[in-house]
C-alpha cells in the first residue's frame, strides 16, 4: 500500500523551477531515497510534502491526506528531521525532548514515559541531563530523531540524515534508521547525495537532477541496468575516446578524451582484447582498472556527470531555500 503518492509535483520560485513535475510512490514500511546533488530539488520536494511550502502544481498525498486540503492531518502523521541543526544547545537532551513533547501536545500523564522511551531507544540515557551543545555530531543527530519520535509519526522525512558526520557516526545513524523501520514499521523518505548511504539504506531510489527524476528503482536494479562491468582506461593520447567509439565500445556519458569509462560484459576477460585493439590503432594506455557498477555510475549514466561534478546551481538553490523559509 502506498503511503506517499506524488504526481506531477511542481514548485517554482519566481522564474526558477526547483521541482519540475516529478512523480513517485513510497510503499508502507519501506525506506525510499531521493538521491541527487545539491540543487537537485530534494529538500524542496520534502518541504512541499510536509506542507511547509505550497506546491505550484501537481498532487501529493501523505497517508491518504491531500497536502493541499489536509495540512494539519499531514503534519500529525509525519516527522521531519531537517538538514540544519534543530536542537537547542542551551538545553539538556531531556529538556529538548520535553519542549517537543509540549509542542506536540503530548498529554502530561504520558509525557514523561514517552520521553523516557525515545531516550532509551536512541541510547541517550547517559547523556539525557547533559547540555546538547556538548553532544557529538552523531549524538546530536540521534537527539533530533528522538525529538520527532515523541509524536510517534507513521512517516519520517529525513533530510540528509548523516550530513557532516564521520564514517563511524554515519554507521550508527544508519543502524537507527533501519531499526525505526524494522522495529516500528515506520515508512521513511530520506534525501542524500551519499551514494553509499543510498545503497546501504534504501529499498528504492529516485535519482534527481535539476528538479527532475531521471530514473527510479532498487539499488540492485539500477546497478544491473548499467549492462555490465565498468573498465576505465587512461591514455595520454587525445584520440583514445574516438578510437574506442569507432571500435564499437559503449562509453559512459561525459567520459574524458584521455580517461574513458566503458561498459562491457565479462570485463576481466575483455581487458587484454581492448588494450590490443587500442595498440593496433597506435593508442597507448597509462592505466586500466575494472570495477562493478556503482550508484555513482548510474548517476553518471542518467545525469551525464558525477554527483559532485559541476554543481553550478548550489548557490542559487541555497538562496532559493532561504527565500522559501522566509515565506514558508
Amino acid at each position: 500500500m502506498s503511503v506517499i503518492e506524488v504526481e506531477g509535483l511542481v514548485k517554482r520560485f519566481g522564474q526558477f523551477t526547483a521541482v519540475g513535475g516529478i512523480s513517485f510512490q513510497v510503499e508502507q514500511g519501506e525506506i525510499f531515497g531521493l538521491l541527487g546533488p545539491n540543487g537537485a530539488g530534494k529538500t524542496t520536494t520534502i518541504r512541499c510534502l510536509l506542507t511547509l511550502i505550497p506546491p505550484t502544481a501537481g498532487t501529493a498525498k501523505i497517508a491518504g491526506f491531500d497536502v493541499f486540503k489536509h495540512q494539519q492531518q499531514v503534519r500529525e502523521v509525519s516527522g521531519y528531521v531537517p538538514q540544519d541543526v534543530s536542537v537547542d544547545g542551551d538545553l539538556t537532551g531531556y529538556e529538548n525532548l520535553l519542549f517537543y513533547a509540549k509542542l506536540f501536545r503530548i498529554p502530561g500523564v504520558v509525557r514523561k514515559e514517552r520521553i523516557k522511551d525515545v531516550i532509551r531507544f536512541m541510547e541517550l540515557t547517559d547523556k539525557a541531563n547533559e547540555l546538547a551543545r556538548n553532544y557529538s555530531g552523531g549524538m546530536m543527530r540521534r537527539l533530533e530523531i528522538a525529538q520527532v519520535l515523541i509524536n510517534r509519526p507513521r512517516i519520517l522525512f529525513l533530510d540528509e540524515p548523516s550530513i557532516g558526520l564521520d564514517p563511524a557516526a554515519k554507521r550508527v545513524v544508519w543502524d537507527y534508521i533501519n531499526r525505526l523501520r524494522n522495529e516500528f514499521g515506520a515508512t521513511i523518505l530520506l534525501t542524500t547525495h551519499d551514494m553509499n548511504e543510498a545503497d546501504q539504506l534504501c529499498d528504492h531510489i529516485a535519482i534527481m537532477n535539476g528538479g527532475k527524476i531521471a530514473v527510479t528503482g532498487s539499488p540492485s536494479e539500477l546497478k544491473a541496468g548499467l549492462g555490465g562491468d565498468i573498465i576505465t582506461i587512461v591514455s595520454s593520447d587525445s584520440n583514445c575516446r574516438q578510437v574506442l567509439e569507432q571500435l564499437g565500445y559503449r562509453l559512459m556519458p561525459r567520459s574524458q578524451d584521455s580517461a574513458c569509462d566503458l561498459v562491457v560484459d565479462d570485463g576481466e576477460r575483455k581487458i587484454p582484447e581492448i588494450i590490443d585493439k587500442l595498440r593496433s590503432h597506435g593508442i597507448g594506455t597509462l592505466s586500466v582498472s575494472l570495477k562493478v557498477g556503482t550508484l555513482d555510475d548510474v548517476f553518471l549514466k542518467y545525469a551525464g556527470k558525477r554527483i559532485g561534478e559541476g554543481d553550478l546551481t548550489f548557490r542559487t538553490t541555497r538562496a532559493v531555500r532561504r527565500t522559501a523559509r522566509r515565506h514558508g
